[in-house]
């Protein structure tokens, strides 16, 4: 069956596809509010949409884009008359299609808009069900609050530091990197997107992501492939391409399930695994429903290419699948979703996906690397969330680095509405908790409390910025949390070393993954990044939100970490946080402290979350409220201010 795009607006598609992927690029290295033309970017190998990176060429490959097109279509994408281009593009796009095939090609784009819409409805989450996770997550708020309440020397302490911003409101304050405002965003907005339809609009994205999932033999053996499966400038690329459209992001999701449905029940049909005892009858009502029929008219091989996803594995995935895909079938009928795995041409037949199913059985789930290192003596991924099993081709990964039981590896990311297959990861849970226990029982006792009541802690940071001398009673105090603060930083950078040898080594089944941590858990996650860089891997990491990370700034290659994160990087910061000062309070902390202050890096997203974060234990209960507030689906930075300026956002 053939494409439901026409030659010109495939070559639409792909200029599209690549001027995206050029300003992802430039996002990622430049503030957005000062992002520079273009052009001034020279054509040189170190641009993703050069020839030698491997990531456009296969993309017009697919499409099927005249060669001789390909050079014309990269300069367009580096050009500085951005405005104009995309516009001319949208408007090729929004034309009618000619000739006698125009009315199927309208019935297969509405099919595939029907069958995306029906599995948005499926994936998105009831105000019910979300309402019944945030009641959750406000009682476990609740209890912690109570549990961590310093009497009211903390009140006492917030009111000390509101008095003397005000008494001191004229010394030097710490640079903001700015961020983009509601303006900015606005005026990245295209006029002629309106002329497009959303069926189109919808086909478009979905011939891209097929695209970007497609094994296209390569012509010129020299020229460099990205890893297989889904490349993360791929899906950021998407992601701004979405937000041009004017589309919601879970429209994408939704588009991302239906195809990887689609070749998984491929991959139960052409790798011989009809004998294994799963979901039988679920499996025959599939078949009858015309999905296998559909799916395999798109011809070509879908090609297994992950380390370790055996037959029986991806039977038990598809199984599990039903429920997914028994929601699209009623809605459009067998023929209507044989016209849906038409519509983008080669679809599941040439889509090789197959690798980006860790959750049919292979993957993170129960993954212990422990004992591949002496170092480090826990190290294990758990799953949590609903989207498990459910064709899913985003891995989010989140860390806790403040832990007073295991408990606080899982419980601070319960809840959260998102539609990736997440897992949180449990590692030196024995040092943590040491550590936070000692840091908590030094905020308990006696000499702190009264420090605290007399204003004393409102001098730390200020003191420890400026590489002065501590009191000496303060100094004997973190002595008892030294030792063990040092164990866990050790053991921290170890584990993100570790994180990285499983992201390289594709066990999240070669999916584009989120990062989040808080704490050490943080810092985790900058090491991780950080040997990213130095061995070149690049493509693994969509986004990364660092909250209260105990990580110098100028002593660190922030710029290098920046460029492996594909879309956002945010640095959440609290400047109130003096524990995580003192705990930090080594000569390093004058070369600045991303937990308590921004990072003047190109690109990277600061956010001042001092309103969300009472002290370090804060990020406990925090973290949800905070990540609620970034709405991270959106591809510009945005945090969403409480109180009297919710309304403006």
């Amino acid at each position: 069956m053939s494409s439901t795009l026409m030659q010109t607006k495939k070559r639409a598609a792909g200029a599209l596809f690549a001027l995206a992927l050029n300003h992802v690029q430039i996002h990622q290295t430049r503030p957005l509010a000062n992002a520079i033309a273009a052009d001034s970017f020279s054509n040189e190998r170190r641009l993703w949409v050069h020839e030698s990176s491997g990531l456009l060429r296969p993309i017009f490959r697919f499409l099927e884009i005249e060669s001789a097109a390909w050079p014309d279509l990269e300069t367009t994408a580096i050009s500085s008359n951005v405005r104009h281009n995309v516009g001319s593009f949208l408007r090729v796009l929004a034309e009618e299609n000619d000739g006698s095939a125009s009315k199927e090609v309208s019935e297969q784009e509405l099919a595939l808009s029907k069958a995306v819409d029906a599995m948005v409805s499926n994936i998105e989450t009831s105000p019910e069900h979300f309402e019944h996770k945030k009641e959750k997550h406000r009682l476990y708020a609740h209890e912690w609050r109570e549990k961590f309440s310093v009497n009211e020397s903390m009140a006492e302490t917030k009111e000390h530091l509101q008095k003397k911003e005000e008494k001191d409101c004229k010394s030097p304050r710490p640079e903001q990197v700015p961020t983009a405002s509601n303006s900015e965003v606005q005026e990245k907005r295209f006029e002629e997107v309106g002329l497009i339809g959303n069926q189109r609009k919808v086909a478009v994205l979905y011939e891209l992501l097929s695209a970007c999932l497609a094994d296209t033999p390569e012509d010129d053996k020299t020229t460099e492939r990205p890893p297989k499966g889904y490349d993360a400038r791929h899906r950021a690329a998407l992601r701004l391409l979405t937000t041009w459209f004017e589309l919601k992001w879970i429209k994408m999701e939704a588009i991302e399930v239906v195809i990887s449905c689609s070749a998984m029940a491929v991959l139960k049909q052409d790798d011989g695994v009809e004998n294994v005892q799963t979901s039988d009858d679920s499996w025959e009502k599939w078949k009858r429903g015309g999905l296998i029929g559909a799916a395999a008219v798109t011809g070509g091989t879908l090609m297994a290419i992950t380390g370790g996803l055996a037959a029986p594995a991806i039977a038990s995935g598809v199984g599990a699948l039903a429920p997914t895909l028994g929601t699209i079938v009623p809605v459009i009928g067998a023929g209507g979703f044989a016209a849906v795995a038409s519509a983008a041409g080669s679809v599941a037949g040439s889509v090789a996906v197959a690798a980006s199913f860790g959750a049919a059985g292979a993957g993170l789930s129960g993954t212990k690397m422990a004992r591949r290192t002496g170092s480090v003596d826990e190290f294990e991924f758990k799953g949590i969330g609903e989207n498990h099993n459910q064709g899913r081709l985003a891995v989010g990964i989140m860390v806790s680095g403040f832990v007073f039981e295991e408990q606080d590896f899982l419980r601070p990311w319960e809840g959260q509405n998102d539609n990736l297959e997440r897992y949180v990861l449990q590692w030196e849970s024995e040092h943590l908790i040491a550590v936070s226990t000692a840091i908590q029982d030094w905020l308990t006792s006696r000499i702190a409390m009264e420090l605290m009541k007399q204003g004393a802690m409102m001098t730390v940071l200020s003191s420890l910025l400026a590489a002065l001398a501590l009191p000496a009673t303060l100094l004997t105090l973190t002595d008892i949390i030294d030792s063990k603060w040092s164990i866990a930083v050790d053991r921290s950078d170890k584990a993100g070393k570790l994180l990285a040898e499983v992201l390289v080594n594709g066990l999240q089944g070669n999916r584009p993954v989120t990062l989040v941590g808080f704490s050490l858990g943080a810092r985790a996650i900058f090491k991780c990044l950080q040997s990213l860089a130095e061995t070149g891997h690049v493509g693994l990491v969509e986004r990364v939100v660092l909250l209260g990370a105990p990580v110098a700034i100028k002593d660190e290659n922030w710029e290098a970490i920046r460029k492996v994160v594909s879309g956002r990087l945010v640095n959440a910061y609290s400047t109130t946080d003096w524990m995580l000062g003192v705990a930090f309070r080594a000569s390093l902390l004058s070369q600045g402290l991303a937990g308590i202050q921004p990072v003047d890096v190109p690109g990277i997203e600061n956010v001042d979350v001092t309103e969300v974060i009472e002290g370090h234990s804060s990020y406990l209960w925090g973290t949800r409220e905070i990540l609620d507030r970034l709405d991270l689906d959106g591809y510009y930075p945005v945090f969403k201010v409480a109180h009297k300026h919710q309304e403006a956002n």
